[in-house]
């Protein structure tokens, strides 16, 4: 696994990556976003599904848990998954996210919840606030799959030291 550290300092920061990441997506991708309430894991997943060509604003899959788009309009199709509300891994596999794993790009939101049935080469992107209480932190944790696209994603928004 290859780790990035990055601050994303405001919204426009989260727009950008969200951007980014639409750019290298790619049917079969898999995005586990993690994070706490409020962390900013559907404030990414907006940013990406609007880069990949939504015109309206995504709605949270939060009661829904699925919410899949597709292509057209989108440059490619998406499954928008939100597990917070489930209680046990297992429940995963009554979602058909195989399906989605094979056709679309997967946007999974508390990917925790699915432990022991989360596919390896998925790229972890953990979402935090910042320390100084401005912005976000993320922390990627990128699979030997994602190694050469992570590193064209993620250098540009890593700071100079």
């Amino acid at each position: 696994m290859t780790a990035y550290h990055i601050d994303l300092p405001d919204l426009d920061a989260v727009a950008r990556l969200g951007a980014a990441i639409a750019q290298e997506a790619r049917v079969g991708d898999i995005l586990a976003l993690s994070g706490d309430l409020g962390a900013g894991k559907t404030t990414l997943a907006r940013a990406i599904l609007s880069s990949l060509g939504l015109a309206e604003e995504a709605p949270s899959p939060t009661f829904t848990i699925v919410v899949t788009y597709d292509a057209p309009p989108l440059r490619l199709p998406v499954w928008h998954v939100d597990l917070y509300r489930l209680e046990e891994p297992e429940e995963t596999v009554e979602l058909g996210l195989d399906e989605a794993f094979d056709t679309a790009l997967s946007l999974i939101e508390w990917p925790e919840r699915m432990e022991g049935f989360m596919p390896a080469d998925r790229l972890w992107l953990a979402l935090a606030p910042a320390t100084n209480g401005k912005g976000r932190t993320l922390t990627v944790d990128a699979p030997p799959a994602w190694e050469e696209r992570a590193e064209r994603l993620f250098q540009p928004f890593l700071s100079a030291e």
